[in-house]
Order: C-alpha cells, then sequence, then structure tokens
C-alpha cells in the first residue's frame, strides 16, 4: 500500500478527489440554472454527475491496474499463416532482386521492428 503514497500517486488521488467535487459542483450550479428556467441546462444536470462517476470508476481502474501489475496493456501475438509466411518472402526475394538498396533498407526496418518488440 506504500506505492500509493508516492508523489505521483498523491497527484492522482488530488487529481481525481477535486474532479469529483468540481464536477458535482457543476452539476449543482447547471441544476440552480434549469430551476431559474434555462432549459437546456437540465440535460448538463445529469451530465456532469456522470462526468463525477466516470473519474471514480478510472481512479478504481488505475489503482486495480496497479495491484494487478497491469503496468503497461499487452499487443495480442500474430499468428501468421504459413501460407501467408511464404507468399511475403517470396515477395520479399524479388525486391531483393530488383532494388539491393530497397532491400538493404528493408531488412534495417525489420530489424529495427524486431528491436521494439523486445522489453528491455
Amino acid at each position: 500500500m506504500r506505492r500509493f503514497f508516492t508523489p505521483g500517486w498523491l497527484g492522482l488521488h488530488a487529481l481525481a478527489i477535486v474532479l469529483f467535487v468540481a464536477f458535482l459542483g457543476f452539476g449543482w450550479w447547471q441544476f440552480e440554472r434549469a430551476q431559474s428556467g434555462n432549459d437546456r441546462s437540465w440535460a448538463y444536470t445529469f451530465e456532469w454527475p456522470i462526468f463525477a462517476c466516470f473519474v471514480i470508476v478510472m481512479w478504481v481502474k488505475m489503482i486495480r491496474d496497479e495491484l494487478n501489475g497491469d503496468s503497461a496493456p499487452r499487443a495480442p501475438k500474430v499468428i501468421e499463416d504459413p501460407v501467408e509466411a511464404k507468399v511475403k518472402q517470396e515477395i520479399i526475394r524479388r525486391q531483393e532482386e530488383e532494388d539491393p538498396e530497397l532491400a538493404a533498407y528493408n531488412r534495417y526496418l525489420a530489424r529495427l521492428n524486431a528491436q521494439a518488440g523486445r522489453p528491455d
């Protein structure tokens, strides 16, 4: 539980509280305007408390993600069809025969892409 008392988390807690209170205050302000005859404010009267609930939902989700260790969403692995892989290899082979400079550049990009997928 100590991790939720770091400066970053304390800032997030404070931001959630400020936004929640502000959104409820905006809802109350719109309710008063609606009572005084501004018909458009009736929609905002219900909209602002929904925003306040959204802040709480996201705050709880962030805490749960931290507790579960989900720091970042993981991209699903792409499973390539063997036939598709052969077709790609044939296309690459033809491009390498036509333009060696382009082939070298493509190999460079493939290496960069492979390095980007590795966690450091």
